[in-house]
């Protein structure tokens, strides 16, 4: 008996089939079968299920006599499934990879609850992706089983079929089944949610849910929408057959109503002639079903009113929508010159020569370099008031305690910056900042350069995509100072922002509290104590750059799980996701998972990455700046490279970082594998590369960069550069790649 079985319907699939087939029968994943349904197909789906079960003997084909619908194929499937779960997989949809084996585990770890929520992401046809927005609740009931009684947020969810595998005998003793019709979705999930006893999630992308250029057959113009009637019908007489459901009529009622307005919204839905029609049919059924003493919300009582009010409130918020656009664009013409007569009089306001303005990773809180140079200004100047922009007041939380702040955009934020003397950031200032005769603008940048940055961008559009160059550089004209820790930087940064700053040679001051804490062997204590990392485990922080040949820029390169495994007893994983990955789908598609798991962690969230670069023995990573920073502390990385050619044509490097890499470098996950297991990770040869990578690239980094710039270019006074280490160049001794092509 396999664990899964998965019943795939198909009518009119033959360009998505394969895709569909192929992501299911080569999941790591195998006790399953696949029970697929020619719903008399026209196009040439059943041949290409013929093949694959010609192929894989895991594959059942039913071929039937006519067509059926979705509903009724998913039955014709059911009496031939044997597995311990149903899993309902729709022919144009994919799982993601690793995804069986991640149901399988969290239904061992819940003990077979009688159906187990997953995660999704909707794809389109584009290339986009965007994650469930409402994958909180799945994660928010993570601890163990619970019926929809005791968390009827789960209620909120898509009410669809195939976000949920379920227990195959308890689907049989309720007596479950599909209705025809084009929502049939309606009657299955309500009855199978409101009557199972134990309900389990996973927070894991375990579906790629097509969204196709001509829409969903539910998107389509036609009276089939209708059919949401008779589906709730088919609702409220389930739950009127169990008294005990009895305490849910409220809820569906007022669902279902919600859900035939959502209907009647949408103007392609119904053909104009259709819509009072549907209106009628809604507000019968909404009358019929009204629980006894119920309230109805507000935004439904235009169901007990009529039709003509519901087409005067449509009429009503088109008209206002319309009319707030335009107020919107009168006001932002008056605004304009407000604040165009507003500048002129500002910029005649004095600075003040003690008031500086930080900013990091776009107003994201106290972070990197500007946080570095902050806290020495208020240790060695405290006369300087330092004032941090946040970008809303949700970060605010995050701050240090005293940290005085303002919003971007707010009034006291136009005050400050009409007022400051020294601006420091990592990322540009918006547009609105201007450049005043006596400030001084300090850029940091976000690390030493590998990949291309600034105007080289120009000729990978691919990789610029969403990115005004010109506008970039019209606001790097503003900077007086930009930061460096290596020749290499320096030689990168006045190429790629051709304006008129002064390079500086001060050291990254992010990478102070690296320097001074290189021998100390407690350094990233902390952070294990926060994650529970055991004393004496060797600690492998994996740090992956995301792609830009990838749409939403996330590529899996490695099994996590895997990785994690094969690590083996006495080492712990961490995984750090690039910035810009972490609020989308990557963390969705198993790390989210396995960190609730205790598989490994996911230190993605953690405000201050110099504490996850003292804790960790190894860096595993591929073209992450990480690298730069890390190899301060002088401790071993590997540079797993296994898409170089791919990455380099895409982004562009400046030089080649497998022909002088600061440690092993792997091509594969084998060799990846091999150097860790093998312990080569850490030999002669490693120790020899990564001696010349800090030679080159930690060259001003001698624990006083922050010291160094609120001295010299805060307080005016002067202090000794850094001592080059011996030997640094600025180029590489093999292929130089400097000069982008």
């Amino acid at each position: 008996m396999p664990r899964f079985s998965v019943i795939i319907p198909c009518f009119k699939v033959q360009g998505f089939l394969r895709e569909c087939l192929d992501s299911v029968l080569e999941q790591s994943y195998r006790d399953i079968e696949v029970i697929a349904v020619d719903d008399c197909s026209p196009d040439g789906s059943g041949a290409i299920l013929d093949a694959y079960a010609a192929r894989d003997d895991r594959v059942r084909v039913l071929h039937l006599p006519e067509n059926v619908g979705l509903g009724p194929a998913r039955n014709a499937g059911l009496p031939h499934a044997t597995g311990d779960y149903l899993l309902f997989l729709d022919s144009d949809d994919t799982l993601t990879p690793g995804a069986l084996r991640a149901l399988a585990d969290r239904l061992a770890e819940t003990d077979d609850p009688d159906v187990l929520v997953f995660d999704y992401a909707r794809t389109y046809w584009w290339g986009g992706t965007r994650r469930n927005v409402l994958a909180h609740v799945l994660a928010e009931s993570a601890d163990g089983t619970f019926t929809a009684a005791e968390r009827p947020q789960i209620l909120d969810l898509l009410m669809v079929v195939w976000n949920k595998v379920y227990r195959r005998s308890f689907v049989e003793r309720e007596g479950f089944a599909f209705p025809p019709g084009y929502y049939e979705d309606t009657p299955w999930t309500f009855p199978v949610l409101l009557s199972a006893g134990r309900i389990a999630t996973l927070d894991r992308i375990c579906l790629n849910y097509r969204q196709r250029r001509q829409g969903s057959i539910l998107s389509t113009t036609s009276r089939k929408h209708f059919d949401i009637h008779a589906q709730y019908e088919r609702v409220f007489a389930f739950v009127d057959a169990r008294p005990e459901l009895a305490r849910w009529r409220p809820f569906l009622h007022t669902k279902m109503g919600e859900h035939c307005l959502d209907i009647l919204a949408k103007p392609d839905r119904l053909p104009p002639s259709d819509r009072a029609e549907f209106f009628h049919r809604t507000a019968e059924l909404f009358r019929a079903h009204r629980p006894e003493g119920a309230r109805t919300p507000a935004d439904l009582r235009v169901l007990e009113r009529g039709y003509p009010a519901y087409v005067a409130r449509s009429q009503g918020a088109r008209a206002g929508r319309a009319l707030a656009r335009r107020a919107a664009r009168v006001h932002t013409a008056a605004a304009g010159r407000l604040h165009r007569a507003g500048s002129a009089l500002r910029t005649r306001r004095p600075l003040d020569p003690d008031l500086a303005v930080y900013s990091a990773f776009s107003h994201r809180g106290v972070l990197g370099d500007p946080a570095a140079i902050y806290h020495e200004a208020r240790r060695i100047a405290p006369h300087l008031r330092g004032v941090w922009v946040l970008r809303d007041e949700e970060l605010v939380p995050s701050l240090p305690p005293g940290t005085e702040h303002v919003i971007l955009g707010s009034a006291a934020w136009r005050r400050v910056t009409e007022r400051a003397t020294f601006f420091v950031n990592n990322v540009n200032w918006p547009g609105t900042v201007p450049k005043r005769p006596g400030t001084v603008h300090i850029h940091t940048h976000q690390g030493t350069p590998l990949k291309y940055m600034g105007a080289d961008l120009l000729g990978k559009p691919g990789a610029r995509h969403g990115l005004d160059v010109p506008q970039m550089l019209r606001r790097a004209d503003r900077w007086d100072h930009s930061l460096v820790a290596n020749l290499h930087s320096e030689l990168v940064w006045e190429r790629a922002y051709p304006c008129h700053f002064a390079s500086a040679r001060t050291g990254s001051p992010r990478n102070d509290v690296l320097v001074r804490a290189r021998n100390d062997k407690a350094a990233g204590a902390g952070f294990r104590l926060r994650h529970g990392i055991p004393a004496g485990h060797t600690v492998v922080l994996y740090a992956p750059t995301r792609r830009d040949y990838r749409r939403g820029g996330h590529v899996d390169r490695i099994d996590l799980a895997r990785f994690a495994a094969d690590l083996g007893a006495g080492h712990t994983l961490v995984v750090r996701l690039h910035p810009s990955l972490a609020t989308g789908p990557a963390r969705g598609m198993g790390l989210a998972d396995l960190h609730r798991r205790g598989v490994l962690v996911d230190a993605t969230d953690e405000p201050h990455v110099e504490d996850v670069l003292l804790a960790a023995d190894l860096l595993v990573t591929d073209y992450s700046a990480l690298m730069f920073d890390y190899a301060v502390l002088d401790r071993p990385v590997v540079v797993h490279a296994d898409d170089l050619d791919a990455y380099a044509a895409s982004r562009g490097l400046y030089f080649d970082i497998t022909a002088e890499p600061p440690g092993h470098v792997s091509r594969s996950y084998r060799e990846l594998a091999w150097l860790l297991a093998s312990g080569t990770w850490r030999d002669e040869e490693a120790a020899r590369l990564r001696a010349a990578f800090r030679t080159r690239f930690c060259a001003f980094d001698d624990g006083r960069a922050a010291e160094r710039v609120v001295r010299t270019m805060m307080l005016g006074e002067t202090m000794p550069g850094p001592v080059t280490v011996p030997g640094a160049r600025a180029v590489p001794s093999g292929r130089d790649l400097l000069t982008p092509s």
